[in-house]
């Protein structure tokens, strides 16, 4: 497999699958995070310095089987050339003949960004011929979307065939993949695994693939009351899977059996109606009352959460301890939002934030500079912890 860094990427043209699918203002289309496009400037500025030119491919949003103004690729355009400090080219199609115009015509230094590629439904589809034809853009291929590695679509995946010998990661997709191989086969330990959110079912392929490496696992959110329910506890009207009831009291005997310390919350924050503004206390998980439901981890549990993350080498956070969004229940998810950030400047430790809540509590408490790596790809870093082969992946390593 060839590497970013020592290819030459002179008089070529470099066909690059980035995920720009950013979050846009419903009035005015303005970016309200462009964090995702910061991502790839590394991997597009490499290839412009190398004197190459630039095919830049993504989609943005959900469109419904085929164009929709507000779903196109139009409105990141000036920002996109802001941050690159030169004209970003655009499309205004991902396919025909006027495309194929511009891409030809593209000179070294030069970027072009097509229309938004899910307006074409083949694309998700993983349609061959719609793959071949966009292959015709470029001379290389650069799958700098880890955010997208875990769907098995023409552009992140299928794409990667027509380049057998000019096919490879970009810096963002070796980063993402580096971060997370770190806590899956990395030697620093203690290893602690912080696994929040609302459903066991949604986690649980997670948490056993981490029985194997990790020495802690700290559970906290809604998931935690399945636990609870499992081993007998009144939970009120706390969230619960019925159905996973099973499953949680296998993973309880999994982690004794592998000798990993599965850490429960003690106290919970507990209120009568799932709202901010509801009345709520602060009780011991043990005595939760009728008709209460638990929104948040308490302050023995954020102590006793705090000191396993200090004295830990490795951690990985993905889940929020409580419904973090409403004010009175946000607590718990800072705290440990802090302490990672201490574990991490204080103590060394190798820290990994994925998934979009512990990313948006990440960013919104301001932390992301004090944290090892903040991935940007969601499902795609759920799926890896998990255990499994990403499609785009493997469409560059095969």
């Amino acid at each position: 497999m060839k590497n970013i860094t020592d290819y030459n990427f002179l008089n070529k043209r470099a066909l690059i699958r980035v995920d720009f699918n950013v979050p846009l203002n419903k009035e005015t289309f303005a970016i309200t995070d462009d964090s995702r496009i910061k991502g790839a400037l590394k991997t597009i500025n490499k290839i412009l310095a190398d004197g190459g030119s630039v095919v830049l491919m993504s989609h943005l949003g959900r469109p419904k089987g085929g164009p929709e103004a507000k779903y196109s690729l139009k409105h990141i355009v000036s920002h996109t050339s802001e941050l690159l400090g030169r004209e970003v080219k655009f499309a205004e199609d991902c396919m025909g003949a006027e495309t194929l115009s511009l891409v030809q015509n593209l000179k070294a230094g030069e970027v072009l960004l097509l229309e938004n590629l899910r307006f074409y439904p083949e694309e998700e589809k993983g349609d061959l011929p719609f793959a071949e034809k966009l292959s015709k853009y470029g001379d290389v291929y650069v799958n700098d979307a880890f955010g997208t590695a875990h769907r098995a679509h023409s552009s992140t995946t299928v794409v990667a065939q027509f380049f057998p010998n000019d096919k490879l990661f970009g810096y963002l997709m070796e980063s993402e993949i580096k971060a997370v191989e770190k806590v899956l086969r990395g030697n620093e330990k203690p290893l602690t695994a912080i696994i929040g959110g609302a459903k066991v079912s949604d986690k649980i392929l997670i948490v056993e693939n981490l029985m194997d490496v990790a020495n802690n696992i700290i559970i906290g959110g809604g998931m935690a009351y399945t636990f609870f329910k499992a081993m007998g506890k009144n939970i009120g009207k706390s969230l619960c899977e019925d159905d996973k009831l099973d499953t949680a009291r296998s993973v309880i005997e999994k982690a004794k059996a592998k000798n990993v310390n599965l850490l429960l919350p003690i106290d919970h924050i507990v209120a009568d109606n799932f709202s901010n503004d509801a009345n709520h206390k602060t009780v011991s998980v043990d005595d939760t009352p009728d008709g209460w439901m638990g929104l948040d981890i308490g302050e023995k549990t954020i102590a006793f959460y705090k000191e396993t993350i200090l004295n830990s080498k490795t951690i990985l956070w993905n889940g929020p301890m409580g419904v973090f969004e409403m004010e009175n229940y946000a607590n718990g998810t800072v705290s440990v939002a802090k302490s990672v950030a201490e574990a991490t400047e204080k103590h060394g430790a190798y820290t990994l934030i994925g998934g979009g809540d512990s990313v948006a509590a990440i960013n919104k408490f301001h932390l992301a500079d004090k944290v090892s790596y903040v991935s940007t790809g969601g499902g795609a870093m759920l799926e890896y912890l998990e255990g499994k082969t990403l499609p785009g992946v493997k469409a560059i390593i095969d």
